[in-house]
């Protein structure tokens, strides 16, 4: 397989390029993903594989070389695929100073998928991006039958939800209103115990404003009595979109606000074009009704509107150099999060 970087014409084109993927795209493969994670130090690295634009993200590891993470890709739809691709981009890795690569293809986990990818020799790892696992909503129907589809849970809460007064809006993503998500954000984060893993405003600001500004992202608001008390915000990549953040604060007296802000969304996305819609992450379907799970009521809410899980393979390291792996795996990557944590505060990843 031929593979080599793109050339700027093609750079230019690059979501055009994802999209026409087998997978049919995957927004964390697209040019704006690759764009807002220099802000958290990675390089983008925009790759032809035969038929196949793959982005990578690259950071330098000292006295190891490289690291390619390809955020939910090669778009490959099978193991043999995602195979054939990675025997020639290690070889191509190795040329250009990578000592492993770390794929997370958006394949359905089956036994034989998970075989297959152990016959590769693959090194499963913890997958990076938050749908591993999952709940998708078919848009194709129209919005009465998406309704009527819906578990009986779901279409009382949204029903209760504008019986009670509660109000969605799409707004703008100004400074204001992405200020008052994040304070919203950062309340939820601290109730529901993951205020470990949430970025900076700015960063979190850039992500919604440079969605906004491609024509792929729309905030909205859900507001009683007057007040803003749930946000979210949502992008369209090609056929599928995604539900990217979501805040809430309980309030007396509204029930339902959340669902009837997803049904907006589900509403917003099926005007894009939008054929499936990923609520982007739940626990793994063996845990959905394991309440000692940390998403455990993220779970319950996510499947009132499809019971049934998606779980894919999830993130897998690709060796390029052995014994730099080794010390990567052993000491290198501890301490790189370590140090970026303490002097950044987020995520290495």
């Amino acid at each position: 397989m031929d593979i080599r970087f793109a050339t700027d014409a093609e750079i230019a084109d690059w979501n055009n390029r994802i999209l026409a993927n087998p997978d049919g795209g995957n927004v964390f493969q697209g040019a704006e993903f690759a764009e807002q994670k220099k802000l958290g130090g990675w390089t983008p690295r925009y790759i032809v594989a035969g038929d196949i634009a793959l982005t990578v993200l690259e950071k330098s590891v000292f006295g190891l070389g490289k690291l390619w993470y390809a955020p939910k890709g090669p778009g490959v739809k099978s193991v043999v695929q995602l195979g054939d691709m990675l025997r020639d981009l290690q070889k191509f890795a190795v040329k250009n100073g990578a000592f492993a690569i770390k794929v997370e293809p958006e394949l359905e986990k089956t036994d034989s998928a998970l075989l297959a990818l152990k016959e590769l020799e693959l090194i499963a790892v913890p997958p990076i991006q938050p749908n591993a696992s999952t709940v998708l909503i078919d848009l194709s129907p129209s919005l009465d039958t998406i309704m009527a589809n819906l578990n009986q849970k779901g279409r009382h809460a949204i029903h209760r939800a504008e019986r009670d007064g509660v109000t969605v809006k799409r707004v703008e993503t100004t400074d204001e209103n992405c200020k008052i998500f994040y304070d919203l954000l950062a309340d939820t984060a601290i109730h529901q115990g993951f205020s470990s893993s949430l970025r900076s405003y700015d960063y979190y600001r850039a992500f919604w404003q440079r969605y906004t500004a491609a024509g792929l992202g729309q905030l909205f608001f859900a507001s009683f009595d007057g007040k803003v008390v749930a946000g979210a915000f949502a992008i369209t990549f090609g056929q599928k979109s995604t539900y990217k953040d979501g805040a809430s604060r309980r309030v007396d007296g509204a029930y339902g606000v959340t669902h009837l802000l997803q049904w907006h969304v589900i509403e917003w996305a099926k005007e894009q074009g939008s054929l499936l819609h990923d609520l982007c992450g739940a626990p793994p379907s063996d845990r959905i009704d394991d309440e000692t799970h940390p998403h455990y009521g993220i779970g319950r809410f996510k499947t009132s509107f499809n019971k049934h899980v998606t779980d894919y393979v999830g993130a897998y390291d690709v060796v390029v150099k052995p014994l730099q792996y080794k010390w990567w795996t052993q000491v290198g990557e501890r301490a790189a999060k370590s140090l970026w944590w303490r002097t950044r505060h987020e995520s290495w990843y």
